[in-house]
């Protein structure tokens, strides 16, 4: 990048992708470590104002990238498709986070460039929309680095082309035969007893790190329902204080559970009170889950915590109902799981453990 260039736009960053592909970066002014990726790059009309929100720390919208592409190009079909998603989360029929995880898919998709045949080059927004499958297959080679997300984008792509097809702004899915090898490492470590007595030695009742610590534990919400509940959310049943929400996340049903003592003491404890229960240093709710996030990963640093998270607290709390004598459908009603097989995880091992001990004792017995 020219010497012109960061005169005119400081703090941008010009990188060169594993595809040989430019990646534009920059950061967010006030905050040196968080960048923001650019879905467009300087020789767009629009690159002004995606720079300008970019340092602002706002992403630029896709649906802005694409307003003036030609009907029948790749451009034309993501802008339909998530016009289409847009309106389902207003509906109540998707959930936001899908939107939101999508818009960075389809941002990066129309920013990629065309790596075989007569195309080679041209950015994807201005091709024919019926991307070719070789396309789409390199598309998951240049991502493999990070397989997850190269499974996520191709269930962006699969999805898009499954809303075209019926709607017969295409003849078939050119992805519908593709699919990435990926094994889940098994998702977020739950934490320790030792975690969590760390944890709250190093921040004390009556803190908001303790406060936060505590809402996951007894409540096993997620992170997305953290940064939302609230004293309005509160209820009395048989004379016992109780809470209610219902899960962002699509498919999940809706909660109810006693606000046991331990929470109920901290959230009491609070002397700063607003309209959910976390609270930033300025009083303020967590902006987003992303926000809570990072302040969660702060407090764990603090704490001499590696390499854990929200989810884990989650997950531990489902192991410790487990251990408790929780079923697999009192744990489904805590979490909010819509399906059985989704709390199993929790039931499985300690179900065994005593099918082993009642097998050992038989075993035992046996005149040998």
């Amino acid at each position: 990048m020219d010497g012109d260039m960061r005169l005119r736009f400081p703090g941008l960053m010009e990188e060169t992708l594993p595809s040989g592909n430019l990646r534009y970066r920059v950061r967010v002014k006030g905050q040196k470590t968080r960048k923001i990726t650019l879905p467009i790059g300087p020789e767009h009309p629009d690159f002004q104002e995606a720079y300008s929100a970019g340092r602002r720390g706002e992403r630029y919208a896709s649906s802005n990238i694409v307003d003036r592409v030609e009907a029948g190009t790749v451009g034309w079909l993501v802008r339909s498709y998530m016009t289409h998603l847009e309106q389902m989360v207003a509906t109540g029929s998707a959930s936001a986070l899908t939107l939101k995880q999508r818009r960075g898919f389809a941002d990066r998709l129309l920013q990629r460039q065309s790596s075989t045949g007569r195309s080679s080059g041209q950015p994807y927004k201005n091709l024919p929309m019926l991307i070719p499958e070789a396309e789409l297959l390199a598309l998951v080679d240049d991502m493999m680095a990070t397989p997850g997300a190269a499974k996520n984008m191709m269930k962006f792509i699969k999805a898009m082309y499954a809303w075209a097809v019926p709607r017969k702004h295409c003849a078939y899915n050119p992805a519908a035969g593709i699919n990435v090898a990926y094994k889940s490492k098994g998702g977020a470590t739950p934490w320790t007893i030792s975690d969590l007595e760390k944890f709250r030695a190093r921040h004390p009742f009556g803190s908001m790190a303790h406060l936060t610590l505590t809402l996951f534990m007894f409540t096993a919400c997620r992170i997305s329902c953290a940064v939302t509940l609230g004293r309005s959310m509160e209820q009395t049943i048989h004379g016992e204080p109780w809470l209610a929400w219902q899960p962002i996340k699509a498919g999940s049903r809706p909660v109810e559970i006693p606000i046991l003592p331990p929470l109920l003491k901290a959230i009491r404890a609070q002397t700063l009170i607003g309209p959910t229960y976390l609270l930033t240093g300025k009083g303020q709710p967590f902006a987003s889950p992303e926000a809570l996030r990072n302040a969660m990963q702060r407090w764990c640093k603090e704490a001499e915590i590696e390499g854990k998270s929200s989810h884990g607290i989650r997950k531990a709390a489902g192991h410790l109902m487990a251990l408790m004598g929780a079923t697999q459908y009192e744990i489904m009603s805590v979490h909010g799981h819509a399906q059985a097989s989704t709390s199993q995880v929790y039931t499985e091992g300690v179900e065994r453990r005593a099918l082993a001990q009642q097998a050992a004792a038989k075993l035992g017995g046996m005149d040998w």
